[in-house]
């Protein structure tokens, strides 16, 4: 690594001292506009059309080959590659335009953004190349790019630079910008109104999970951020909204594993005058709809489980399922007798020993094994406390989870409209809270409030970009941009700026 270290130091010493170079010459090595006329991906997939036509692209310098008065190299922006060749004899110099004569070339290096103005045709070898008569500078890299990087944390760290090294991974995060898009034009197409609501709330509801904690200076209030977009939503479904939903951040403070993340994106809808059932189906062709525009198929492999979207959705009863299973039964039997079943087959349990916890660990320990797609539903009232109990069995509550690979990608209910039940709800969550569970919901009296004042029947449903980690088959840190870090700094760049920047890295308590 020292090694490493030094080569990278007297590398950006050659390149800064490139850029005195080009300066002298009255080249701005960072002009602030560059004048491409195409894309490098249109060019490669239509050649026909641009075949001795001439064009200007740009991108960064990827590969750089000199053969006496020719040289070949490669340059790459988001569309594609493609192949330049420069002959000494046909560039052109300009320096008030910026253009390099052919011996200024030796000022450019790898990772360089130019410009390149030419012709486009073929080589030799049948390659699509641009013939370049002009060259500019757009800016200059005065690190080189490193060929790998050491490992995964150096990989999410600067991700800037895994993006440059591996570009298959561009394109994974095109196909998320594309996941979250599917998601927004269908509910669009199904009437459904994107809308904003706090992202900092006073008390944080729709969810069961330990918020992070602001404060306001304003107000002179502490303020926590969001971990659903639930309790506003239906404020607005109160109001007289009918179809809503919400695309954006939530964050739970809650640990870090390879299919969680303190801060993620979600999606989040609610329909008025429906049901837990007309969701489901809605939800079902959600996921459809995605698999095809996005992949292009409908059968997925991951996290050692391999399921088709387009299959028959399965049914499973929550308190059945775990009757079955370990012989429980969650509405009569003990505490003791459950704790019994938990410990006798060596399930691991996070989390205080509460009966609603236990319960929870019960049913998990069954969905490990469950490929899907599938619908978990019949919830028992005491786990949803924001979801509608069913007119048949007042212990159950009309809710759904999404099943696939093991894992719960959607979560789904029948809202409750009752302002008694819900308060009910409310300070039994409390309960829990004051008994030292600070993952259960706060009393939000404010809701309970607009619900005196009148909501229609509606259901909600909210799912995040877990999904696409699934799909795509990588952990939640590898399927986002920047996920949160412990901060460093690179050795090298504290070297690099010694005496100018201070450093202070906060360690770990």
């Amino acid at each position: 690594m020292e090694d490493i270290k030094s080569d990278l130091i007297g590398q950006r010493d050659v390149r800064l001292e490139k850029i005195k170079k080009l300066r002298d010459l009255g080249v701005d090595p960072f002009p602030s506009k560059a004048f491409r006329k195409d894309n490098i991906g249109d060019v490669l997939e239509n050649f026909k059309k641009y075949d001795g036509k001439e064009t200007v692209l740009v991108g960064r310098v990827a590969a750089w080959r000199e053969h006496g008065k020719l040289v070949f190299g490669d340059i790459k922006d988001q569309s594609g590659n493609i192949q330049i060749m420069i002959r000494k004899d046909d560039l052109v110099e300009d320096l008030k335009k910026g253009y390099l004569g052919w011996d200024n070339l030796s000022l450019l290096d790898l990772a360089d953004f130019i410009e390149v103005y030419g012709t486009i045709g073929k080589s030799k070898t049948e390659q699509i190349t641009i013939m370049v008569k002009n060259i500019r500078l757009l800016s200059k890299a005065i690190r080189p790019i490193p060929r790998e990087l050491k490992d995964k944390e150096q990989r999410f760290r600067r991700r800037y630079l895994d993006l440059v090294i591996h570009p298959e991974r561009i394109k994974l995060f095109e196909r998320k910008a594309k996941f979250w898009q599917v998601q927004r034009d269908f509910l669009k197409k199904e009437g459904f109104m994107e809308v904003e609501v706090p992202i900092m709330e006073m008390v944080p509801g729709g969810a069961d999970a330990r918020p992070f904690t602001t404060h306001h200076n304003a107000l002179d209030q502490d303020f926590y951020l969001r971990i659903s977009t639930e309790l506003y939503q239906k404020r607005l479904i109160g109001a007289g909204y009918e179809k809503i939903y919400t695309f954006g951040p939530h964050f739970r403070n809650e640990g870090i594993d390879d299919e969680h993340l303190q801060e993620f994106y979600d999606i989040e809808w609610y329909w008025a005058y429906a049901n837990y059932k007309d969701n489901m189906e809605l939800v079902k062709n959600l996921f459809l709809e995605i698999a095809k525009k996005v992949y292009g198929k409908t059968k997925f492999s991951t996290r050692g489980h391999t399921f088709d979207l387009a299959d028959e959705w399965k049914e499973i009863d929550y308190a059945d399922s775990i009757k079955e299973k370990f012989g429980v039964d969650i509405f009569e039997d003990s505490d003791e007798k459950i704790l019994e079943a938990i410990e006798k087959n060596d399930i691991e349990m996070g989390g205080d020993e509460n009966r609603n916890r236990m319960i929870d660990t019960l049913w998990k320990s069954i969905r490990t094994e469950v490929s899907g797609p599938a619908f978990l539903v019949n919830h028992p009232k005491f786990m949803s406390p924001l979801a509608k109990s069913q007119e048949s069995d007042e212990r159950l509550t009309e809710r759904f989870q999404v099943i696939i690979a093991g894992s719960e990608l959607g979560n789904g209910y029948s809202e409750i409209n009752d302002p008694v039940d819900q308060l009910d709800r409310f300070l039994e969550q409390q309960g829990l809270r004051e008994d030292g569970d600070d993952e259960a919901q706060m009393l939000d009296i404010d809701f309970v409030e607009m619900l005196e004042y009148g909501m229609p029947p509606v259901s909600g449903y909210g799912q995040s970009e877990r999904i696409f980690w699934f799909l795509e088959d990588v952990t939640a840190r590898e399927g986002t941009f920047f996920p949160q870090m412990r901060m460093e700094i690179e050795n090298s760049t504290k070297e690099i700026y010694k005496g100018k920047v201070e450093f202070s890295e906060k360690k770990k308590k």
